[in-house]
């Protein structure tokens, strides 16, 4: 099988998703946002495809041209009922896909913590996150597209994860985060930190002591994830 995963930023990658990727011979493709021509035929060609996190917005396309062509690759891989994994960015992606709203939160969202399962979300490809910590990275929040089932919920933001079909699953928080790499994330994101009044001992401290545990948590729902795509 063969993966192509949409890279914002170089520190917000397939991180401990890489290891399971090895294991299961999935071959991985990163295109450099901005940087990498979309290529249409070659995007729904893959096997599978993930759209990672980044610091601009959906509604930054006037300033980002390239955000319209990445909704454009994001939108016509759902139309086609192919397996998709949308992070943060890509969640967000995914809900303005389907024709729902992206906006700004009540407030940022920065720090390890975790989710609440819906039911859907614990018979389902989150189970491994009933009880494991996840990082929360964002700003904007989404409104549910049509058809999506809710997945997960916090109390800052209430759609944190829904899914639109076998292996189209839209995650605003990360569980591909690796935390042994958390420095990359605290210095690419310092702006923001200070900006949003966040601590990086406390995010660096707490990757430490959760790190281990949100790793197997994150690469099982890798796995099951995969297994959903496998069965579409």
């Amino acid at each position: 099988m063969h993966c192509i995963a949409l890279r914002h930023v170089a520190f917000e990658d397939l991180g401990v998703f890489t290891q399971v990727f090895q294991e299961e011979h999935i071959s991985i493709e990163y295109w450099e946002s901005g940087l990498h021509p979309c290529d249409l035929q070659a995007w729904l060609a893959a096997d599978l495809a993930v759209v990672l996190g980044g610091p601009v917005g959906v509604a930054d396309s006037d300033r980002y041209p390239f955000i319209a062509a990445e909704l454009d690759l994001v939108a016509r891989r759902l139309e086609a009922g192919l397996p998709l994994l949308g992070i943060c960015l890509g969640a967000q992606y995914m809900a303005a896909a389907g024709g729902a709203r992206v906006y700004p939160g009540a407030r940022k969202e920065i720090g390890w913590g975790s989710v609440d399962l819906t039911s859907a979300g614990a018979a389902g490809v989150l189970a491994p996150l009933a009880a494991a910590p996840v990082l929360h990275w964002h700003g904007d929040t989404l409104d549910l597209p049509h058809g999506a089932t809710l997945l997960a919920s916090t109390s800052v933001t209430p759609h944190q994860a829904f899914s639109l079909g076998p292996g189209q699953l839209a995650l605003q928080f990360h569980v591909e985060a690796d935390a042994t790499r958390m420095e990359s994330w605290l210095v690419g994101h310092c702006c923001e930190l200070a900006g949003a009044c966040v601590d990086p001992c406390t995010i660096r401290e707490d990757a430490r002591r959760l790190g281990e545990q949100a790793r197997k948590a994150g690469q099982d729902v890798c796995r099951l994830w995969l297994g959903d795509c496998r069965t579409r």
